[in-house]
């Protein structure tokens, strides 16, 4: 009976193993977000509301943070943006932005390898959004924390209780798409965790949130629950799953890492199926996928899926092969990938009996999982390959023990297909051992559990779903075709409308170009006409040229005359002054000379320039001002402060603006500081609004008299000030106030164009 029963099983004993290969191989993926960091710096730049501006700011963070690649420019960037939307945040008083610029913070620093750091951030941004009551913020925190912490056995209870937290605070503060994102994580823990039952019940509810939404990306949560319905080995569920995971991925345009991770699901369930050449059909497809995201993690994950395929059948060489080639060719730093290679080429060895190989990653496996395999939530994996090995190097008790402990875990799991092939191997070990009830017993138990697993009706209902799909994607090929022919007629009557209106066309081209021609003949001639008008109008300008450069030089000459006449007028009353006595004869003569030369001034400057219309009044008010010091420089120490603006002004308004300023300041320096006391003038001129300026001249004198009276004033100065002022348009005020300030407001002309 012993060498029977071995014959029967001994094909089986060869393969079985490399389904539990497949365990480690699932692979699950999180979308990513869709960002464009050209528009949100345009909305940074063109916002002027800074809360929106902070929330952009931190958005753009948020994309180089999670954008694909690691690369330091990334998250420098990330850290930058980060820093100003903290700043924009504190400046305004944001706390909210504040709270989401600190746990930004800290995920970027765990994002650069500082975990204690990050750690310690993160906790601190969790306090501050609990102190300023943001329960979703809150809850957002404690996700974020959860992710803080590695699948290791020892932590996924820690991450278990902080989603939890999350997932009822995310509840209270009634954000319902955020639940549901937590329950599929949750979903996903169990999963690692090794209770599918309790995997499968929250992603069904997280399905349901996400249902009540009208959210059509479910893509992932049915990838995770192909990943729970194969660890119960049921492959009818799985496989249903497959099919809603790769439709949903379709209909939303799904080409990412999630797509090539349903495909290699979806592969793993037909491989366990037996269905060989369904398996290798996905597992090319989500290899292509993989390549196209350039993700080595990937690309390796599924390329070992497909090594299995060749060791089942008996490729064995071409499996450590491509396991070796892939290796080389898509370089992961990954210790825990590097032990699922190692898992797979100690299983391949085991089966070619190969024990030397196969000790090397035995020992390598136990140092790193444990004796049981009971670190890293692999243990129903790798314990199913320890009792295989276990067999083969007739270290009977080290299987018993092994292959006892492997059923109560694969039955806490509800996989049955996994336990019947423990009880086959332990069939085969019982026979070999000479232990025949036993052996008995447990070939029963594989059979009955064998059958439940493959029996007829679930075949049946596999096969129907799978036609089920394959039906869908033929009427979607058939409606396509349909639209193509209709596409066709389309084309096919637009090509005969086509060719009519060509021919119309060529036609119409015909008669344009007889009347093209035409038209050129009528054109010439009119260019001929218009030829001798512009040789007529180039004559007309040259001799109007001619007459503007004799009216600039004639204008420069009046102003050159006027200007000399001037000074002529001055020097006569300079004159005549010394054949006077009387003192306000004398101060009658020199304030006439002061304003002869404010105007003289004027002329001087227009005629020394190429602009004969307007003045350079910064220009004018610093001469003007050096000519008034020099007459007082022996008599008075007066410090003079100007602050002009380079402002153009005609004639009309700059003469009267210059007597201002003259009589203005002379007056300052006879009257406003007495005894040779020392003192400040200061003489502002700028433009205040459109086209309208401002001219102050204040002094830190002693002012005017208490009961002065600017309306019945008899003063020549003041009534002179105020008669040029109405020259001016303008408007006249005092303040007599620590010294006297008199302000001039009026608007520029600007008939005459400024050429500066």
């Amino acid at each position: 009976m012993n060498s029977k029963f071995y014959f029967i099983t001994r094909n089986v004993m060869k393969i079985y193993i490399f389904s539990l290969v497949l365990m480690f191989l699932s692979i699950s993926v999180k979308a990513q977000k869709n960002s464009s960091p050209g528009q949100l710096r345009k909305l940074i730049f063109s916002s002027k509301d800074d809360t929106k501006k902070t929330d952009l700011l931190l958005n753009l963070g948020d994309y180089y943070l999670t954008k694909r690649g690691e690369f330091k420019n990334d998250l420098d960037s990330a850290s930058f943006f980060n820093q100003q939307a903290m700043l924009l945040s504190s400046k305004n008083g944001n706390k909210l932005g504040k709270g989401k610029s600190m746990l930004l913070d800290a995920k970027i620093d765990k994002e650069k390898g500082l975990r204690n750091l990050a750690f310690s951030k993160m906790k601190q941004a969790i306090h501050y959004f609990e102190t300023n009551k943001m329960t979703e913020q809150v809850a957002e925190g404690y996700e974020e924390l959860s992710f803080m912490y590695d699948n290791g056995t020892k932590n996924l209870e820690i991450k278990i209780k902080l989603k939890e937290k999350a997932l009822s605070l995310f509840k209270s503060s009634g954000t319902t798409l955020k639940q549901a994102s937590v329950l599929k994580d949750l979903g996903e823990i169990y999963g690692i965790k090794g209770d599918p039952d309790k995997s499968i019940e929250l992603l069904k509810q997280s399905l349901a949130v996400y249902n009540s939404l009208k959210f059509k990306e479910l893509q992932g949560v049915y990838n995770l629950l192909i990943q729970a319905e194969v660890q119960k080995a049921n492959y009818e569920e799985a496989l249903k799953y497959c099919i809603l995971a790769e439709k949903t991925a379709i209909n939303v345009h799904d080409n990412s890492l999630q797509l090539s991770s349903i495909y290699s699901n979806t592969g793993m369930v037909y491989y366990y199926l037996r269905q060989n050449d369904d398996a290798m059909k996905y597992w090319e497809k989500a290899l292509t996928i993989a390549k196209k995201n350039n993700d080595n993690g990937y690309v390796r994950t599924v390329a070992n899926n497909m090594s299995t395929m060749l060791i089942r059948q008996r490729k064995f060489e071409e499996a450590i092969k491509m396991i070796k080639e892939y290796k080389t060719r898509y370089p992961i730093a990954d210790q825990e990938f590097e032990m699922t290679e190692n898992y797979i080429l100690f299983s391949t060895y085991t089966i070619l009996k190969q024990l030397k190989n196969a000790e090397i990653y035995y020992k390598k496996l136990v140092s790193y999982y444990g004796e049981n395999a009971e670190k890293n939530n692999k243990q129903i994996a790798l314990l199913r390959g320890f009792v295989f090995y276990r067999y083969q190097t007739k270290d009977y008790a080290a299987f018993y023990k092994s292959a006892a402990l492997f059923d109560s875990v694969a039955k806490k799991s509800g996989n049955d297909m996994l336990r019947s092939e423990n009880y086959l191997i332990w069939f085969k070990a019982d026979s070999t051992q000479g232990k025949y009830l036993d052996a008995i017993e447990h070939y029963q138990l594989y059979k009955k559990l064998s059958d439940s697993v493959f029996n007829g009706e679930k075949s049946k209902q596999i096969n129907s779903l799978k036609i089920q799909f394959e039906t869908d994607q033929k009427d979607k090929n058939i409606q396509l075709l349909t639209q193509k022919g209709k596409l066709l007629e389309i084309q096919v009557t637009n090509d005969t409308v086509i060719k009519y209106v060509f021919i119309g066309s060529i036609l119409v081209l015909i008669l344009f170009a007889a009347l093209l021609y035409n038209r050129s003949r009528l054109k010439s001639n009119a260019n001929k006409k218009l030829e001798l008008k512009r040789k007529q109008i180039d004559e007309q300008n040259e001799q109007l040229k001619k007459l503007l450069s004799e009216k600039e030089w004639l204008l420069k000459e009046i102003h050159h005359r006027v200007k000399n006449n001037l000074q002529i007028v001055i020097s006569l009353l300079n004159t005549q002054s010394a054949y006077l006595d009387n003192e306000d004869a004398l101060m009658a003569i020199q304030n006439s000379q002061h304003r002869m030369h404010a105007m003289s001034l004027i002329h001087q400057k227009l005629y020394q320039s190429d602009n004969l219309s307007t003045i350079d009044m910064s220009w004018y008010i610093y001469e003007l001002i050096g000519y008034i010091k020099e007459c007082y420089s022996s008599e008075k120490s007066i410090r003079f402060v100007l602050d002009t603006e380079k402002v153009f002004l005609d004639v009309a308004q700059a003469v009267p603006m210059g007597l201002i300023v003259n009589e203005a300041v002379n007056n300052i320096v006879k009257y406003a500081f007495p005894d040779e006391e020392k003192g400040e003038v200061m003489v502002s001129f700028k433009n205040t609004e459109k086209d309208f300026y401002e001219l102050i001249i204040s002094d830190n004198g002693v002012g005017l008299p208490e009961d002065f009276n600017i309306d019945e004033t008899e003063s020549l100065g003041m009534n002179l000030m105020r008669g040029l002022t109405d020259q001016l348009d303008g408007t006249f005020s005092l303040e007599n106030k620590n010294g006297l300030k008199i302000i001039i407001t009026f608007r520029k002309n600007t008939d005459i164009d400024v050429h500066k």
